[in-house]
């Protein structure tokens, strides 16, 4: 058995593109979704949280079902985009082990990207060992995703909710191979 890194993006993606998924209500999914990019009701200018983690947006958005949440798209961008967005991070919050002082990671917060690791979900959102990134964009990490990174936007609401009806019923095997085939995500 190979076990996670504490710390790994995991992902579906190709040799050009990687999947993230954001919950929305209606009134933005729509638009988005009719002009394959995010259009009327999207506010470029506050961060947006990408999320690489199927399982974590289903623990985020409640399988699409809490208020505001409940259509889940997946976006897919393009890789590099997503590496210059890991490129141009800091940490959400402060880290010892990694940042020389506090002054320092204060100072690495001018960067248009956050980071943040929480712990990943199995199929009943229960915490995993391991951590699932997210990923804020904020001014020109927002603007770049919204008009440069985009390629495809799908809604998949119906599939959150078939999922999650399998697991309610008790059958995982069914549920597990309906989930989107995320695997390491290689960085330079």
């Amino acid at each position: 058995m190979t076990t996670i890194p504490v710390r790994q993006v995991r992902a579906l993606h190709d040799d050009e593109t990687i999947t993230v998924y954001q919950a929305y209500s209606p009134v933005i999914a729509d638009p988005a979704i009719a002009h394959g990019r995010f259009a009327d009701g999207f506010k470029r200018d506050r961060m947006t949280w990408i999320k690489p983690s199927f399982l974590w947006m289903m623990y985020r958005s409640g399988w699409a079902a809490k208020p505001g949440q409940e259509r889940v798209l997946a976006i897919r961008i393009r890789r590099e985009g997503f590496d210059w967005a890991l490129a141009n991070s800091a940490l959400s919050s402060y880290e010892s082990d990694v940042h020389g002082s506090r002054a320092e990671w204060k100072e690495s917060l001018r960067a248009p990207v956050r980071i943040q690791w929480d712990p990943e979900r199995d199929l009943h959102l229960r915490p995993l060992p391991h951590r699932a990134v997210q990923i804020g964009l904020s001014g020109d990490a927002s603007h770049r995703y919204v008009d440069d990174w985009t390629v495809q936007i799908t809604d998949v609401s119906d599939l959150c909710h078939r999922i999650h009806a399998l697991v309610t019923a008790g059958d995982l095997a069914a549920a597990s191979a309906l989930l989107p085939a995320e695997t390491p995500y290689p960085q330079a």
